[in-house]
């Protein structure tokens, strides 16, 4: 049982850090990227009549932060031990109120009524 839920951390602790070297990835390529844009507009005066770069930067920086949000906040807020504790609490909830439901019904004699034979 214990090596089980060690693998387990091992697992989680795994794909976190996969998450997050993706990310860091991201970051440096987005770098490079940026550099490279201003250099193609700029040096190269690929078309220069327009600062593209700037709007290709923001682009990127928007795709970047949304990777950031889904890596720090997303996962780790709604990841799968999230999505279980829901579904037991959903449970729970669901069986608490069938609990009250029955006891209405027999506070009512309704399962002994529809027992009873008919005359």
């Amino acid at each position: 049982m214990s090596t089980n839920i060690d693998h387990e951390q091992y697992e989680k602790a795994r794909k976190r850090t996969k998450q997050k070297k993706r990310l860091y990835f991201h970051f440096v390529l987005f770098l490079i990227g940026s550099v490279f844009f201003i250099i193609l507009n700029k040096v190269i005066k690929f078309h220069d009549e327009l600062d593209w770069y700037v709007w290709g930067i923001f682009t990127w920086l928007f795709f970047l932060v949304i990777h950031f949000i889904n890596t720090f906040v997303m996962k780790r807020f709604f990841g799968k031990d999230w999505e279980r504790l829901e579904t037991e609490k959903l449970v729970t909830k669901h069986k608490l109120k069938v609990e009250k439901l029955e006891e209405k019904l027999e506070e009512k004699d309704f399962f002994k009524q529809s027992t009873s034979p008919k005359n």
